[in-house]
């Protein structure tokens, strides 16, 4: 009977044994339906294309001659407008010593002429005739200066070109009156065809009544041409006054007639060294070389 008990036991705990094996290694199950079965790698025709389109260089290219997917086109920016201003971009405030012009370059020119001290106003009639002596003429100038330099001799009122082989280009002009000459070296920093005028700070201090802005032309102060000296007040420049050529009458520029501001303007370059010789009436400022 104990024997018959427990073969029944033995028998109850294999049957288990036996179902608990059979559960762990189950028969691979259909998918569900609807279900397309998982693709399985290496993918035959390469990867799939992800939502942001491959990289320009594309790891995949070379290894299943796969063509690139579509990318967008590429943005073409239309070249940046620039400035196509007739006489170049409009001026701004930091442009002026002190500011902006209070009269702007399209008001009336007759107005602002007329504004202009009689040292300034533009003669009227005929050209005079000037003096011989201040009439531009190659003479002999023995100077160790090299060629290209600009020597103004203040108390003859003669600007010298040096050309070289003792010679130079002698021009007459108009300097400062009493207290407004100076000597020194300076150089060419900037030439202006038909410069604007605008009287320096210094200048409408003493004379409040100038016009801030004339406009370039025939009647303008500083005449056809302007070689601005340094960073100086200064200028070489021509005139609307051709008669006051060999007088002191300007508050320190040097002036010539404008056809002979032309010539020297055609002559020189930026960077032309300029030396102004001391002398009797030099006794306003002395700049140092």
């Amino acid at each position: 009977m104990r024997n018959s008990t427990s073969l029944v036991v033995i028998g109850f705990v294999l049957v288990g044994l036996a179902r608990t094996a059979t559960a762990q290694y189950l028969p691979p199950q259909p998918p569900p339906v609807g279900y397309s079965p998982p693709a399985s790698y290496p993918y035959e025709s390469g990867p799939p294309p992800y939502q942001g389109g491959y990289p320009y260089s594309d790891p995949y290219q070379d290894s299943y001659d796969r063509p690139y997917p579509p990318r967008p086109p590429r943005m073409v920016y239309p070249p940046p407008a620039y400035y196509a201003y007739p006489a170049g971009p409009p001026r701004y405030p930091g442009a002026y010593p002190y500011g902006a012009p209070a009269a702007p370059p399209s008001q009336d020119r007759g107005t602002v002429v007329a504004a202009l001290p009689p040292e300034y106003q533009p003669e009227r009639g005929p050209a005079k005739t000037l003096s011989p002596q201040f009439r531009r003429t190659v003479v002999d100038y023995p100077t160790i200066e090299r060629p290209g330099t600009i020597i103004i001799d203040t108390p003859n009122t003669y600007l010298y070109l040096t050309i070289g082989h003792g010679k130079a280009i002698r021009y007459g002009i108009g300097v400062g009156r009493e207290g407004f000459t100076w000597s020194g070296t300076e150089h060419i920093s900037r030439m202006k065809e038909w410069p604007d005028w605008l009287p320096p700070r210094e200048m409408i201090k003493r004379q409040p009544y100038l016009p801030r802005f004339v406009a370039g032309g025939e009647t303008n102060p500083l005449g056809a041409r302007a070689m601005y000296l340094g960073n100086t007040e200064y200028r070489i420049h021509g005139t609307n006054q051709p008669s006051t050529i060999g007088t002191f009458v300007s508050s320190g520029c040097i002036r010539l007639t404008n056809e002979d501001v032309e010539d020297l303007y055609s002559r020189v370059t930026v960077g032309t060294t300029v030396i102004v010789l001391p002398g009797a009436n030099t006794g306003g400022v002395a700049i140092a070389p």
